[in-house]
């Protein structure tokens, strides 16, 4: 329980690579021929950024995800929906609890 085992990591098509757990900010994915996307989540951190249009400066918890796609399979435009989607997903939860079923 709790393992995977060889198997489990065969067949996929959409991979996520968690570098944030080991400490990286940032990778560029590769994708591997038997798959048609990859994410890389990097670690969360606090960095300043300005205030809306203001100079005012402001701590802000930022996550930085990088993504790849096999282009014969996904056109760009898609993968940028994706990351839109994903983005307001991670900082509005709520809304992905009312697309659960």
């Amino acid at each position: 329980a709790g393992t995977l085992a060889n198997g489990d990591l065969r067949g996929g098509t959409f991979t996520l690579s968690n570098v944030g757990m080991i400490g990286g900010t940032y990778l560029s994915p590769v994708v591997v021929s038997s798959e048609v996307c990859i994410g890389a989540i990097g670690r969360v951190q606090r960095l300043p950024r300005f205030e809306g249009d203001s100079d005012r400066v402001v701590a802000c918890h930022i996550l930085v995800t990088s993504w790849a796609a096999d282009h014969r399979v996904v056109d760009g435009a898609t993968m940028a929906r994706f990351a839109t989607l994903y983005k307001s997903l991670l900082e509005q939860p709520e809304l992905m609890m009312a697309r659960m079923k």
